[in-house]
């Protein structure tokens, strides 16, 4: 919604209508959509005014002005009228079997109407009921006014059982259906009890989006965790994946998650830095589109732990019912990302309605271990954030509504906001959430798990991992080496003849099904988007490790024969030093390129250190963490350092 422009919303005699025009727009231009929704309307009796009935004013005395200066705003009511043209043709006297096409030449028959007297009385008067000065509660003067005795609406329930009337006159009636404007300037200039937003009572919320959150794989996990091990840094990822039913609910929806994507991000030992919205979003949902079960972001997860001085092998618990679940922030943040996720809904009239977005946090158990709590914000918390009504606070449980603003640029109103709690005698009570509120009333639990038989669409997950420099480094070197070892230019070119050929078809297959690994390629703009859907939707084909040939489509296409003549071009050759003699050299052929360099770095650290302490750290074979020289366990995961 534009905040430059106003939407007026015209109540004329055909109905309700409503514009989207700009603020600069003509009075002419309005004129002109409002005799589009007439029938025989003359332009030159055009009337507009802010009140059902007085205050008209001739649109043809406004030209030349804009919506702007006559005050118009967005969300704005006006009220038109107008004199139809006269008919060219003769009147068709009324009869009770006219057909019904002549009927409904006549829409505006109430304007010729004669009504009797009494009507036209009571259709001059506002109706209100008058009442004196209350001595017990009125505090002002002779010429003042407050609750307790200005006038009373006619149709007002009160006056109406203290006098036993028991039904409301007809009149009465048609004040109380009738749109309710006050005839004040729009907020923030002014506002009254018919058009004020009503109270609003938080509670849980009856129903969710989504049922339960499903890991395809514990690894998917223990990949995203290694980054805060090797650290201690916090982490955030989304997650790709699909929705499917989930029968252990009826008619439930889970969110299955195939692969995490870890945006550009400054991860703190207490938090992080994101931008929102993230440059490569839309290229990782095209990417996500790709794989042979289509895949979308589903939601995000982040980690939360820290390490307990005492025992580094244990987290300290800080996520519990005595504290929080979710912090105020990232409840806000939550329905940030919900808002601008909506889930298409044919059961709305907008076309779309709530959002399944999961929030999963990786934090620590009551016994310090690290485990996945997953939550919803209900759809009153993304209502609220829409209106600029809540924000965080500096105690983490809990919520703080904003003061009311009535300045002109960024006017806010913040109607009354209540919950309801049970005390210590387990009575309910009802209390304002002025200034504050638990944020449990906003969320929504979620379950999670890992399927007993994991089936991951994505085979690996031993690609470097994209935004953690310094840590994991992607380069198109590591793949085409990686491609050299696994002999891929020869399984191009030859067809299958063996088992052993077949083996290493498989092994070929299963190290391009990694989410990373193609979330890259796509980058070095040497596939093609053509053979980059060819390249998704094979590697994530379900028969891909049981079919030796499920690897031939992508064979043929231009963008692989282009990365295998790289890879030729660029494949390693082996050290003079490797082949003592040679009736070897056909042996060492079959080692891999990494075991030649890492026999080099061990040798030149020996030459450099005849003690075999190098450079003062010992590395964790478990967790990657840089320990001391002197510790013979990690100080991370506690582990012995071997």
């Amino acid at each position: 919604m534009l905040t430059h422009s106003c939407t007026p919303a015209n109540q004329i005699e055909d109905g309700n209508f409503r514009f989207e025009l700009p603020s600069t727009a003509d009075i002419s231009v309005l004129a002109n959509k409002i005799l589009e929704t007439t029938v025989d309307a003359d332009p030159t009796s055009l009337t507009v005014s802010n009140q059902p009935r007085g205050n008209e004013t001739l649109v043809s005395t406004l030209k030349g002005r804009n919506l702007q200066t006559l005050g118009l705003k967005h969300g704005d009511m006006i009220f038109v009228g107008y004199a139809t043209k006269a008919s060219q043709t003769p009147a068709t006297p009324m009869s009770i079997d006219a057909p019904s096409s002549t009927r409904l030449q006549h829409s505006n028959l109430w304007e010729t109407v004669q009504e009797d007297a009494v009507d036209i009385y009571w259709h001059s008067k506002d109706g209100k009921i008058p009442r004196g000065r209350d001595a017990r509660f009125c505090k002002h003067g002779v010429n003042g006014m407050c609750d307790y005795c200005m006038p009373l609406e006619p149709y007002d329930a009160a006056y109406q059982a203290e006098h036993s009337i028991k039904h409301l006159s007809y009149h009465a009636y048609l004040h109380k259906i009738s749109p309710k404007t006050g005839g004040h300037p729009p907020w923030p200039a002014g506002i009254c009890t018919g058009c004020q937003p009503s109270a609003i009572t938080l509670q849980s919320q009856p129903f969710r989006m989504v049922d339960h959150l499903e890991i395809a794989s514990p690894d998917i996990i223990e990949r995203f965790l290694q980054a805060w091990r090797s650290t201690g840094l916090q982490r955030f990822g989304w997650l790709i994946g699909r929705y499917e039913p989930y029968e252990k609910v009826p008619m439930g929806i889970k969110a299955v998650v195939e692969a995490l994507y870890e945006p550009p991000q400054e991860g703190e030992l207490d938090g992080l830095t994101l931008g929102i919205p993230w440059e490569d979003e839309p290229r990782i949902r095209e990417l996500a589109k790709m794989s042979s079960a289509p895949l979308s972001i589903v939601g995000y997860i982040f980690t939360d732990l820290d390490p307990d001085p005492e025992d580094r092998t244990k987290n300290i618990y800080k996520r519990h019912p005595h504290s929080f679940f979710v912090s105020s922030l990232e409840a806000i943040f939550a329905a940030t990302i919900q808002k601008s996720n909506p889930t298409p809904s044919r059961s709305s009239p907008s076309g779309a309605f709530g959002s399944r977005m999961v929030t999963a946090i990786l934090t620590a158990t009551e016994d310090g271990k690290v485990d996945i709590s997953a939550y919803q914000v209900s759809e009153q918390a993304c209502a609220m954030v829409d209106a600029d009504m809540i924000e965080a606070s500096v105690e983490p449980g809990i919520v703080r509504i904003k003061e009311e603003d009535r300045s002109q640029d960024t006017a806010r109103y913040v109607p009354d906001v209540f919950f309801r709690y049970k005390n210590e005698y387990n009575l309910e009570v009802k209390k304002t959430a002025k200034p504050c509120f638990p944020v449990e009333y906003l969320l929504i639990n979620v379950t999670h798990g890992f399927p007993q038989s994991p089936s991951p669409l994505f085979r690996s997950n031993q690609f470097a991992i994209e935004n953690r420099p310094g840590l994991e480094d992607q380069h198109i070197e590591d793949v085409l080496r990686t491609l050299a070892r696994l002999g891929a230019p020869q399984l191009s070119d030859s067809p299958l003849t063996s088992t052993s050929d077949a083996s290493k078809h498989l092994e070929l297959a299963k190290w391009l099904s990694d989410w990373h690994l193609l979330a890259f390629l796509e980058t070095t703009q040497l596939v093609s988007k053509v053979d980059m859907k060819v390249l998704v939707s094979t590697v994530t084909s379900p028969s891909l490790l049981g079919d030796p040939s499920a690897l031939n489509a992508l064979f043929k296409t231009e963008s692989w024969q282009t990365l295998m003549t790289f890879t030729r071009e660029s494949a390693p050759s082996l050290p003079s030093t490797s082949a003592p003699g040679p009736s070897s050299s056909h042996i060492d052929e079959d080692i891999p390129q990494d075991v030649f360099d890492q026999i080099a770095a061990e040798e030149a650290t020996r030459r450099e250190s005849p003690s075999g302490v190098g450079s003062g750290v010992k590395i964790c074979p478990h967790c990657t963490f840089e320990n001391p020289q002197g510790e013979t366990d990690c100080e991370v995961c506690g582990l012995p350092l071997g």
